[in-house]
């Protein structure tokens, strides 16, 4: 069974940083693409980053780039995104997702998708 679990969100000022997780089991990392994506209230899911093929390939928003960072660790079959200089408009509830093989910012696209996790940036 395919499962998604994220973790490491919270409270942060603006200007800190978060490093969230998302452990993935039940398929092989090497032949999918993890999407991270995040859901503000009363506002779209947002495709911010990915990574595919064992961290090969990667993408990242406009919004994010500079500041975010995905990485992939296949031997515990984790993706993570580090946040830096958060902003008052990243906060969100944060997903991780999956798809296989490549990278794309359409959430349509994602078949696999963890709980969330809450992303809270004001002081």
């Amino acid at each position: 069974q395919v499962q998604l679990v994220e973790s490491g969100g919270g409270l942060v000022q603006p200007g800190g940083s978060l490093r969230l997780s998302c452990v993935t089991s039940g398929y092989t990392l090497a032949y999918s693409a993890i999407g991270w994506f995040r859901q503000a209230p009363g506002k779209e899911r947002e495709g911010i980053s990915c990574v595919s093929r064992g961290a090969a390939a990667y993408y990242y928003a406009d919004s994010v780039k500079g500041r975010f960072t995905i990485s992939a660790d296949n031997a515990k079959n984790t993706v993570y995104l580090e946040m830096n200089n958060l902003k008052p408009e990243d906060t969100a509830v944060y997903y991780c997702a999956r798809r296989l093989w490549t990278c794309t910012a359409a959430a349509s696209a994602y078949d696999v998708w963890g709980q969330g996790t809450q992303v809270t940036v004001s002081s």
